[in-house]
């Protein structure tokens, strides 16, 4: 494939959606990510690092989570593909928004968007008409050094 090509690949974004009612568990919504990102790579030639992969599935495990206990009803994850990196957005009925909590060693739980925080390009939490939306950014490769690419500082 000429370099064009792939450019114009990239460019474009790739996305996937699935509807959860809260009772799956959250390994169902792991197993979406998974398959998303294998597509990714396979299908449509983009590829992913390990660390982007299982930065996936680990964010949204710990969105979904989040959403899960702390959401009433419904939620949607969607995953896109764009510019390099892959969007997670859960978006839920809860209109509270989330905070990380302050650092306490002794704290057990609650470290779901800390992690998020940690791993992310960038996060980004807002109010909907109803309810919130929680966006994560993963970026796909790492550096040509082998350095993984994590946040902008």
């Amino acid at each position: 494939m000429h370099d064009d090509k792939y450019e114009s690949l990239i460019s474009r974004p790739i996305l996937s959606a699935v509807a959860l009612d809260g009772s799956e568990p959250i390994a169902e919504a792991r197993h979406f990510a998974r398959g998303f990102m294998t597509e990714v790579q396979a299908v449509h030639g983009i590829p992913v690092s390990e660390r982007a992969m299982s930065m996936v599935q680990l964010v949204v495990s710990e969105l979904v989570t989040n959403t899960h206990k702390y959401a009433p009803g419904p939620c949607l994850l969607d995953l896109e593909v764009s510019d390099g990196a892959v969007e997670i957005s859960v978006w839920d009925t809860e209109e509270t928004l989330p905070a990380a909590c302050p650092a306490d060693p002794g704290r057990v739980g609650q470290h779901g968007l800390e992690i998020a925080m940690a791993v992310c390009r960038s996060i980004e939490v807002r109010r909907e008409p109803v309810g919130k939306r929680v966006k994560a950014a993963v970026v796909l490769a790492d550096d040509p050094g082998g350095n993984p690419v994590g946040r902008l500082m």
